[in-house]
C-alpha cells in the first residue's frame, strides 16, 4: 500500500488531508499565514531581545527579518528534503533565555552568538543522518516511550499558558487595558473555537474551519482598532528589504558559552523528535531513526546558519502541532507553503511594522486556544500509557518540578550559577534533563 494511501486509511480520525497529499495553492497560502499568526515566539522574540540590549529600532527589525528567514529555511527542508512531515520549526525560547543571560557578559552578544554557532556545529555533527549508528537515532527511541513525548508536550503547553492569559489581559500602561484587550481577546478566542466546531464537510464550513485562526485575528484586531489606537499607519514609514549580515554582533568563542548552548540545545532536540512521533502517528507513517535524525540535522543546519546571522535557534512549534488538530490538514506541502512566506516576509521590511500593529491581547487570546489544544493532545498520548509505579514517577516527577521553577523567587534565580539558572528557570530544560535521569535510572521495568 503507499505511504499516502495509508495515511488516507489511518487517519481519519486526526487528518482529513494526509501528510502526502497536495492542497490549492490559495488553501497552502491561507493556512501558510495562519501557522505565522500563531507562532508567538516569533512575533514576540526578536522584540525582547532588542528591549533587554537597548537596541535602535533598525537593529530590532533587522532581528525579526533574520529570525523569519531562519524559520522559513529550516521548514522548507523539513517539508520537502529531509523530515518530511507538516512540522513548523520557530525561534526556540531556551535559546532566548540563553542570550538574556549571557549575553550582558564579557564578549556581549558577539560571544553569545558565536559560542552558539560552535555548539549548533557539535550537534550537527552529532545528528548526520546514517542507517547503521546515529546519536540522535539512539535519542529517537527512547524518546519513543510515550511517557516522554507526552510528558514534554505537557510541559510545554503549561509553560506557554504563562504567555496566554497575562498577554491576553496586558499591563495598565498598554492602550486597550483592560476592557478593549479581554474584548478582542474574547472575540478571537470565540470565533476559534466557533470555527473550529464546524462539521469538515465541503465548500464554505471546509473554508472557514480551515482558517479559523487566521479569521478570528482580523476580525477581533479590526474590533480592538476601532476601541484603541493601533499602529497601522506607521507601515508606510518602513521601506526596503532585509540583508542577512554575518556575525552582525561581533564574533568571539567561549568555551563555557558553548557549554551553556549545547546543553540548551538538548531539550529542543528532545521535543522536536518527540512532536515527529506524534504527527508521524497521526498521520499514519513509519518514523525509523535515520528518518529522525535527518529532521534533527535539518534543524540544527537551519539554526546554525540562522545564529551566523544573529537568528535564533529553532525548535518544534506546539502551537502548530494544535493548529493541525484543529485544521485537520496535516499536508506537509502547507508547512512548504509556510517557509517560503517566512522566508519573503523576512525580506520585507515594510512586515516588520505590521507584526508591530498586531495587538497582542488578540494573538494570546488565539493562542490560548491551541495551547489548550495541545494540551489536550499530551493527555490523549498519555492515555495509551500503561500506569505502573515506575511511569508514575517518570511521568509526574519532572513535569510537577519543572513548572514548579516557574515560581522560583528571581533572587533565588539570580543567586545561582549561569548554567543552573537556565535549567531550574527554563520548565523544558529542567523537565527533560529530569525525565532523561530518571527514564535511564528507572530502566525499562513494568512494575
Amino acid at each position: 500500500m503507499s505511504t499516502t494511501a495509508s495515511t488516507r486509511t489511518t487517519t481519519a480520525g486526526v487528518f482529513d488531508v494526509g501528510i502526502d497529499d497536495r492542497v490549492p495553492i490559495g488553501t497552502a497560502a491561507g493556512l501558510g499565514v495562519q501557522n505565522i499568526l500563531g507562532m508567538a515566539g516569533l512575533l514576540i522574540f526578536p522584540a525582547l531581545i532588542g528591549a533587554a540590549f537597548h537596541l535602535n529600532p533598525h537593529d530590532t527589525a533587522y532581528l525579526y527579518g533574520v529570525t523569519f528567514m531562519t524559520s522559513g529555511l529550516v521548514v522548507i527542508l523539513q517539508s520537502v528534503f529531509l523530515l518530511r512531515l507538516p512540522i513548523i520549526q520557530g525561534p526556540y525560547a531556551g535559546t532566548l533565555a540563553a542570550l538574556l543571560a549571557v549575553g550582558h557578559g564579557e564578549g556581549g552578544l558577539g560571544a553569545a552568538y558565536g559560542s552558539m554557532v560552535v555548539a549548533g556545529l557539535i550537534w550537527c555533527v552529532l545528528a548526520v543522518p546514517a542507517r547503521r549508528f546515529s546519536p540522535v537515532a539512539l535519542l529517537s527511541r527512547f524518546v519513543q516511550d510515550p511517557v516522554v513525548p507526552g510528558v514534554i508536550v505537557m510541559i510545554l503547553a503549561t509553560q506557554l499558558s504563562s504567555t496566554g492569559l497575562p498577554t491576553w489581559l496586558g499591563t495598565p500602561s498598554s492602550p486597550g487595558f483592560p476592557l478593549v484587550n479581554l474584548g478582542a481577546g474574547a472575540i478571537a478566542a470565540a470565533l476559534v473555537i466557533a470555527l473550529t466546531l464546524l462539521k469538515p464537510q465541503a465548500g464554505l464550513r471546509l473554508v472557514l474551519r480551515r482558517a479559523a485562526v487566521l479569521i478570528a485575528i482580523v476580525v477581533a484586531t479590526i474590533v480592538y482598532a476601532v476601541f484603541a489606537p493601533t499602529s497601522f499607519g506607521e507601515i508606510g514609514n518602513h521601506l526596503g528589504v532585509t540583508v542577512p549580515k554575518v556575525f552582525p554582533f561581533g564574533f568571539s568563542v567561549h568555551p563555557d558559552l558553548v557549554l551553556i548552548f549545547f546543553i540548551t540545545l538538548l531539550p529542543a532536540i528532545a521535543e522536536s523528535v518527540a512532536t515527529y512521533g506524534i504527527v508521524a502517528k497521526w498521520g499514519g507513517q513509519d518514523l525509523p531513526g535515520h528518518r529522525v535524525a535527518q529532521g534533527v540535522f535539518g534543524e540544527v543546519v537551519g539554526s546554525t546558519v540562522g545564529s551566523v546571522f544573529g537568528g535564533l535557534s529553532t525548535l518544534a512549534y506546539p502551537d502548530n502541532v494544535g493548529l493541525l488538530r484543529v485544521t485537520r490538514v496535516g499536508s506537509r506541502y502547507v508547512t512548504l507553503a509556510t517557509g517560503i512566506i517566512l522566508l519573503v516576509l523576512g525580506g520585507l521590511a515594510p512586515f516588520d511594522a505590521l507584526l508591530q500593529a498586531v495587538p497582542l491581547p488578540v494573538l494570546a487570546a488565539a493562542g490560548t486556544v491551541l495551547f489548550g489544544v495541545l494540551f489536550a493532545s499530551a493527555i490523549d498520548v498519555l492515555s495509551g500509557v500503561k500506569w505502573t509505579q515506575r511511569n508514575l514517577l517518570v511521568a509526574g516527577v519532572p513535569f510537577i518540578t519543572a513548572i514548579g521553577g516557574l515560581f522560583i523567587p528571581p533572587t533565588t534565580l539570580a543567586a545561582m550559577p549561569v548554567l543552573v539558572r537556565l535549567i531550574l528557570g527554563q520548565p523544558l530544560i529542567l523537565g527533560t534533563v529530569l525525565l532523561i535521569v530518571l527514564r535511564l535510572a528507572l530502566g525499562e521495568r513494568d512494575d
